[in-house]
């Protein structure tokens, strides 16, 4: 249990099925505010909250280390190299789906539970499957699709059939008390900020050059980390015409390349290249056709996957997409099945 509306209607759902729930809370992040006072505590104190008043038994695990050795360091790595990670994807793996999975089933759990909106189907012969959550404006599978398949067929998304207003409305007819607290956003357990300020509190950065891609310099970037392909707030960049977005980075040259236009064709491609691929059960015999998401909330778009490399492979869209980005994640669907995905290296 998260502290959140989600969490917390799973465990009321689960209770009024009949189950025996436990609600269990990670700590996986150390910091307090202006004030003193520990995000997570308070996050803890409305998990007490919801427990109490559905009347299931509580307790507090903690993986800061975890989260830092196995989450935070390498998306520091990351942002360090130039990329644009999802500590989501990394910290489902590594975190929610396995040190917190082990953890559940240390405590004689039989299944996990968590309020993602996901839904799993596993038929009466051959592994679970991990399909889209009903709601097309709140499925998670997008961050769930390198998790294993041992964690999957013993994990249940008890509002995963649901729609968010639905959630909201069995929150309020409970009584609970997270009923209407705010979704949370911004970087996986540690929340949402002033991303430059936090970063640059881990990473040093020196200033550079914002060049055209014929290499006229237009300005000055902070550091080529605080910028993401696509990106068009915070370059310091105005005058007269269109307004302007990051085309590219290059860190060896400490340059951020910019260009004039929300629909300039350095911002399109047609194709990328995948790395570090997980697959929900067998990966497809290559090549398939399927359609596939390049970031969350995005459409699913038709797509043609091939072999590339070892270990990679090669994903052509039937349309070019925008603002393709190194270190996201593309993740492949059939119909509501999520297949699997990589991390996206090169386009």
């Amino acid at each position: 249990m998260s502290g959140g509306v989600d969490s917390s209607v799973s465990a009321l759902l689960l209770k009024e099925q009949g189950h025996d729930v436990i609600g269990l809370f990670m700590k996986n992040w150390e910091e307090t505010d202006t004030r003193g006072v520990c995000q997570s505590s308070r996050e803890y104190e409305d998990v007490v909250a919801v427990c109490n008043q559905i009347g299931i038994p509580y307790y507090s695990v903690n993986f800061v280390k975890e989260y830092r050795d196995l989450v935070f360091n390498q998306f520091l790595a990351d942002c360090q190299a130039g990329l644009t990670p999802n500590p989501d994807v990394l910290c489902n793996r590594e975190i929610k789906f396995k040190a917190f999975f082990n953890k559940a089933m240390e405590f004689g759990a039989d299944y996990l539970a968590t309020g993602h909106y996901c839904r799993v189907q596993t038929p009466p012969h051959g592994n679970s499957l991990l399909l889209k959550g009903s709601d097309p404006n709140k499925d998670q599978s997008y961050f769930l699709y390198a998790i294993n398949q041992k964690a999957l067929s013993r994990t249940l998304f008890p509002v995963g059939h649901l729609l968010k207003s639905q959630v909201r409305a069995i929150a309020r007819q409970a009584k609970l008390a997270t009923s209407e607290k705010k979704d949370s956003t911004g970087i996986c357990f540690i929340g949402e900020r002033n991303f430059k300020q936090f970063l640059s509190q881990f990473l040093g950065f020196q200033k550079g050059p914002l060049l055209t891609l014929d290499g006229k310099k237009v300005g000055e970037h902070d550091g080529f980390a605080y910028y993401t392909i696509g990106q068009r707030k915070g370059l310091g960049l105005g005058g007269e015409g269109e307004a302007w977005f990051v085309v590219g980075k290059n860190p060896a040259r400490n340059a951020v390349f910019v260009e004039r236009g929300e629909n300039h064709p350095a911002l399109f491609c047609n194709e990328l290249i995948a790395h570090q691929l997980t697959w929900i059960n067998d990966m497809p015999a290559v090549p398939f056709h399927c359609t596939a998401k390049i970031r969350y909330r995005q459409n699913d778009v038709p797509c043609e996957v091939s072999a590339q490399e070892p270990g990679c492979l090669r994903v052509v869209f039937r349309d070019p997409q925008r603002a393709v980005t190194s270190g996201q994640s593309v993740v492949f669907y059939d119909g509501d099945i999520t297949l699997g995905g990589g991390v996206i290296r090169r386009f």
